[in-house]
């Protein structure tokens, strides 16, 4: 049901026609229902799971959403939570057909997006995220770009501008959506890295950006599915890739960090007493930080940092622009020698 960036709108109908309408494979339990799926394909894993609907001794549907319901969506990130909200609130849906609206009080744990008031009831009043650096940098008349495939669009979008839809400022920001493949991930484990790649280096090339940020989904989204064999292939992809973005940089006198914000391919089985056991979830492995700085020249040094994550790293990206780490930041990951 928890599609993003409308990337499979098929994944949400699955969820509406079996929540909403009672439509899709019947099962007595939700035990019954998870391990015939899973006797059925010895591959299958949770995420590729088909939906199905528990049926009463009638062979009736237990539990549709139906006219006087309440209805809480406990998810707490918006990504995956905004197209079924849509689904449940717009009245000029256009997305599938719906066939049947149920009268209810739909809310969300908080509110999903707050620029298109999404949903419009919500229990946990949203916190709000103000001075991000894509501000900071459309202030200062900073140009940059922003590119990635459609599974992690939103997160070089959305939840890099602070949970928001839309630019910062259009005429100083470009942002650039790959489709993603609508097939599991492990099928195609290169998925759409070789586009991005191109596309960034195009950009790139025509000198009218001083900042870019690219995601490359793979190392996650392959990872998900507990695939070793399609792992290895879609970080290889990632890493010739990157290969051919910072060749580029380097021909253009230019500066890359290269990162992730967690692991997931970094580690895809666990063991115990012998038997292996495929991980399809995040890892808690420290991630690189790297940067690529083929003009250095000991102008600046790591900083002894206590605990350096994420949020360190906005000062850092201001400092190798020229600019100084905003006040509330927390501090840079390097510190400047000359």
């Amino acid at each position: 049901t928890m599609d993003r960036y409308n990337a499979d709108w098929d994944i949400v109908k699955k969820g509406w026609d079996a929540h909403v309408l009672g439509v899709g494979r019947k099962f007595k339990s939700s035990i019954q229902a998870v391990e015939t799926f899973y006797s059925e394909d010895k591959k299958m894993i949770d995420q590729y799971l088909d939906s199905f609907v528990i049926v009463d001794d009638s062979d009736k549907p237990v539990g549709k959403i139906q006219d006087g319901d309440s209805v809480v969506f406990f998810n707490f990130r918006g990504d995956r939570a905004i197209e079924l909200s849509r689904a449940f609130e717009e009245k000029d849906f256009k997305f599938f057909d719906r066939v049947s609206i149920p009268y209810i009080y739909y809310a969300g744990m908080m509110q999903y997006d707050g620029d298109l008031l999404i949903p419009k009831n919500y229990l946990v009043i949203p916190p709000s995220i103000d001075r991000t650096i894509s501000e900071y940098l459309c202030n200062e008349k900073v140009t940059s770009f922003a590119i990635s495939e459609t599974q992690k669009y939103g997160h070089v979008t959305y939840f890099w501008n602070g949970n928001r839809s839309g630019y910062i400022d259009r005429s100083l920001e470009t942002y650039f959506e790959i489709p993603s493949d609508r097939i599991e991930f492990d099928k195609a484990p290169r998925m759409k890295a070789y586009e991005i790649a191109e596309k960034a280096i195009e950009l790139l090339k025509t000198g009218k950006y001083r900042f870019g940020r690219i995601n490359f989904p793979n190392g996650d989204m392959v990872g998900h599915t507990g695939n070793l064999e399609a792992a290895i292939i879609a970080v290889e992809s990632v890493d010739e890739c990157v290969g051919k973005l910072l060749k580029v940089i380097e021909e253009l006198n230019g500066i890359a960090i290269i990162t992730a914000d967690h692991g997931n391919s970094d580690e895809m089985y666990t063991e115990k007493d012998g038997v292996k056991t495929p991980k399809t979830a995040h890892t808690l492995n420290p991630v690189p930080f790297v940067i690529y700085d083929p003009q250095y020249n000991e102008e600046y040094q790591m900083a002894e940092v206590k605990n350096p994550g994420l949020s360190n790293m906005a000062a850092t990206i201001l400092n190798l622009l020229g600019y100084e780490k905003v006040e509330d930041y927390d501090e840079s990951l390097i510190n400047f020698t000359k």
